[in-house]
């Protein structure tokens, strides 16, 4: 990213497949100041993006009108998000660079993370896999925090690769739990939509008895882990 704050779209596009064909290369050139309009521009784009291929995904989805209603929600929910825990992203990332010995400032940090942000659609379509698209995308965040940490902060590799693979570890962990109990959830209430209308029919105490089996079944689904 360069020091202006123009908005130039083929820019932001040309950065990003820089960021993802030779993160080494542009991590050296990256300007390490130059205010944060730019970056955020860069963060909100790659959400958007994000966001219309999570939409168009959302079409082929099984869940029906739920997964569609998100896909397109996504559009408007990716961005904000993306654009806030950025900000608390690199407050994270400064700390443990300056943990690490790096001197850059935060404005720094922010910029590093914002153009990692380049794998934000790459990771929307690696979604369609279970788990896999999880771990892949966390890794390659992973990957070019080493980068940043090598050729922005001036960090030795051997350092950047034991911390970040840590870190990477870490979250790839957390994500997965958590996206096998999302996935848990969401069939059983697929389920529970798809016999609603034989529990409208049932008396009112078997009816009530069905609805709380589905509620300990529920409780027990989030409560299990992956394998």
């Amino acid at each position: 990213m360069s020091e202006t704050n123009q908005f130039d779209i083929n820019k932001v596009i040309n950065d990003a497949k820089s960021v993802l064909t030779n993160p080494a290369g542009y991590y050296q050139t990256m300007a390490k100041s130059g205010g944060f309009v730019e970056p955020l521009i860069f963060i909100a784009v790659m959400a958007v993006a994000m966001g219309v291929i999570s939409a168009i995904l959302s079409l082929f989805s099984s869940g029906a009108g739920g997964m569609l209603a998100w896909g397109f929600a996504a559009i408007v929910i990716l961005p904000i998000g993306a654009v806030i825990g950025a900000f608390i992203g690199a407050a994270i990332l400064f700390v443990v660079w300056k943990l690490m010995g790096s001197e850059e400032s935060y404005e720094t940090a922010f910029r590093c993370l914002a153009a990692a942000t380049a794998v934000y659609p790459v990771m929307a379509i690696l979604s369609i896999i279970p788990y896999i698209g999880t771990i892949i995308g966390i890794a390659w965040l992973s990957y070019l925090m080493i980068e940043a940490s090598v050729n922005v902060h001036g960090r030795e590799r051997k350092t950047a690769n034991l911390v970040f693979g840590i870190i990477g570890a870490l979250m790839i962990l957390s994500n997965v739990s958590s996206e096998y109990a999302a996935r848990q959830m969401a069939d059983r209430m697929e389920d529970f939509g798809n016999n609603f209308e034989e529990y409208q029919n049932l008396p009112p105490d078997e009816a009530g008895k069905k609805f709380g089996e589905f509620l300990k079944g529920l409780e027990e689904g989030m409560g299990e882990q992956p394998q």
